[in-house]
């Protein structure tokens, strides 16, 4: 019995990294996508596109992206602790349904950087396109040209992460919309 049982695991994990392995050959090449991971629920992506840690584009100041992106934002202005000791200027911005997204502008980069988001309004919408409220397939379109809808009929969970780990975003689907877009830094410098 314990013998079937580590047989069933390992069939699961092969058939999963062959998955993975095929949807990796049907990935769009503007993602550089390097390593796809099934694991019951949820496909992680690692890709080494930008847009991964740029998911709203790239701006060289906040006042830019608000100006730019026409979308009405409440704007709080606090301090965030980083490296243990560090606090950084930190602008998050609020949609009136809760959405939000922390933004900070570095002084190594001479960018605005992400340090994370909820998003559940359709009306912010990523840089390639990705909002609240599409469906699963037209969401998984964005990454891949095609591929096997038996391949993500189960997938709840899509994770994009950038290639160092230092920026996820993830898709979380219920049903065949996607219901909410979560975005996690691990920046530790500013």
């Amino acid at each position: 019995m314990l013998l079937l049982a580590v047989g069933t695991v390992s069939a699961q994990q092969v058939a999963s990294r062959a998955k993975a392995m095929r949807m990796m050959s049907f990935s769009r090449p503007e993602y550089q996508i390097k390593d796809i991971k099934v694991y019951t629920d949820t496909m992680t992506v690692y890709s080494l596109a930008s847009y991964i840690i740029y998911p709203f584009g790239e701006w060289s100041s906040v006042e830019q992206y608000i100006t730019d992106n026409q979308l009405s934002w409440y704007r709080e202005i606090g301090y965030q602790k980083y490296y243990d000791s560090m606090e950084v200027s930190v602008n998050r911005m609020k949609r009136y349904d809760d959405s939000y997204i922390d933004l900070y502008y570095s002084i190594w980069t001479k960018k605005v950087e992400l340090l994370g988001g909820y998003i559940r309004d359709p009306e912010v919408t990523l840089e390639n396109g990705v909002h609240v409220g599409m469906t699963k397939d037209d969401v998984f379109k964005v990454f891949f040209k095609k591929y096997p809808k038996s391949y993500t009929s189960d997938v709840a969970v899509l994770k994009v992460i950038s290639g160092a780990g230092e920026v996820a975003e993830i898709y979380t689907f219920k049903g065949q919309k996607l219901r909410h877009i979560k975005i996690e830094t691990a920046y530790k410098y500013y």
